[in-house]
């Protein structure tokens, strides 16, 4: 079966530093890939490149079997949606912030309304329909975030770290409805994360990434339980964290 993703060769460098190198990876369709790795390690870069957001120094991207390395349009953009750590909404309503992406594809307002209403419900956040974003608590603001990028249907949906800021409760909780969530659509998933709680929780596989280089690949379980020489320190050092 072909990979929904494939990487080969991927190299992102500003000037005469490598930011990323990655020979080969494949990502398949409803996986739910979970990204961790020291500040700096090159994750944030490994998200724009894989959604087309930054544009590699070299290698390709597929995607299902098709080279879109240099396919930047609209059309292909639209496939896959990112939601960052820092929900960057819109000064207007909660409604307005989540329907805008399908406004911009020029759907009929109808078609807006239903989806919107329904992604709110699905958020838990219909109440919220009305207020204007500034207002929102940590929590509810990410919701519209992930309800925004959920509105549009991608085909895979890229998280970079989008609970570190949430307080326990809240992040449980959102947890818990994106999980349901991910499951129900089965939406393929890249899931950038500091947190083995997250990782653990969320992320079928985990994929650890060190100076730019994937040092080890697997099941999640797997990976956090028996850790490669490469990957064994970081993780070691994660764990030893939380006792």
């Amino acid at each position: 079966m072909t990979p929904l993703i494939t990487v080969k060769n991927l190299e992102v460098r500003a000037g005469r530093k490598s930011l990323l190198s990655i020979p080969h990876f494949d990502i398949q369709s409803g996986e739910v890939l979970g990204i961790m790795g020291p500040n700096g390690a090159g994750k944030s870069t490994f998200i724009k490149a894989l959604s087309l957001l930054e544009k590699p120094t070299q290698g390709a991207i597929f995607f299902k079997g098709e080279d879109i390395s240099n396919d930047l349009t609209l059309e292909m953009r639209r496939k896959f949606a990112v939601a960052m750590q820092q929900p960057l909404l819109l000064d207007t309503t909660v409604f307005q912030n989540v329907a805008i992406g399908l406004k911009l594809r020029n759907l009929p307002r109808t078609e807006v309304r239903q989806k919107v209403a329904y992604w709110l419900n699905k958020f838990q956040i219909s109440h919220l329909a009305k207020k204007q974003a500034v207002h929102l608590s940590g929590g509810e603001a990410q919701r519209v975030n992930l309800a925004r990028a959920m509105v549009l249907e991608p085909e895979v949906l890229f998280l970079d770290e989008p609970f570190s800021a949430l307080d326990f409760p809240t992040k449980v909780q959102l947890l818990k409805d994106i999980k349901s969530i991910i499951e129900q659509t089965k939406t393929t998933t890249v899931f950038v994360s500091h947190d083995l709680m997250e990782l653990k929780y969320l992320a079928g596989t985990l994929a650890i990434l060190m100076d730019g280089e994937l040092k080890q690949t697997g099941p999640t379980e797997e990976v956090l339980s028996s850790p490669n020489a490469s990957a064994s320190t970081f993780i070691n050092d994660w764990k030893s964290l939380l006792n």
